[in-house]
């Protein structure tokens, strides 16, 4: 008898196992997040930031949709102007996405948004002086550095 519920119960499991296997949803690295920002970005946020954003367009694997459009993306500021020892441009990175009420854990290369050059020195350094500000709605598309399951 309890051999039976044993075999029972472990043939369950393997089932459980298999069926939510089959349900998991995979985007492949490289896959590109187009997002819009909801908050506001300054060069001078202090890295480790959190922002919010939004994905613009449904991303699809083999034309079934796995992330729709207004699913809500959350990132961190890598690098930025905060530290007057370490002055780096402002560079950001996706984090987590939201994905039926979970949050998912997401790898993104880095970007670095392009503010407008001003003056000669800032175009010959590449980056503007001073702080720049990335208003609410700002888009960016963001590669995937890693598969994304869930």
């Amino acid at each position: 008898m309890i051999r039976n519920k044993t075999i029972v119960f472990i043939a369950t499991c393997c089932a459980w196992f298999v069926a939510s296997s089959l349900n998991a949803a995979i985007i492949p690295a490289g896959t590109i997040l187009s997002v819009s920002t909801e908050s506001s970005i300054s060069s001078q946020d202090p890295v480790g930031r959190t922002f919010a954003a939004k994905i613009n367009e449904d991303v699809a694997v083999k034309t079934t949709v796995l992330l729709r459009a207004g699913t809500m993306a959350f990132g961190k500021i890598q690098t930025s102007r905060a530290d007057p020892r370490k002055s780096e441009p402002l560079s950001l990175e996706l984090t987590w996405i939201s994905v039926n009420g979970r949050n998912v854990a997401v790898k993104t290369d880095a970007i670095q948004p392009a503010f407008p050059l001003t003056t000669g020195q800032q175009a010959r350094y590449r980056h503007a002086a001073g702080t720049s500000v990335l208003s609410p709605g700002t888009k960016f598309r963001f590669r995937l550095a890693r598969a994304v399951t869930w």
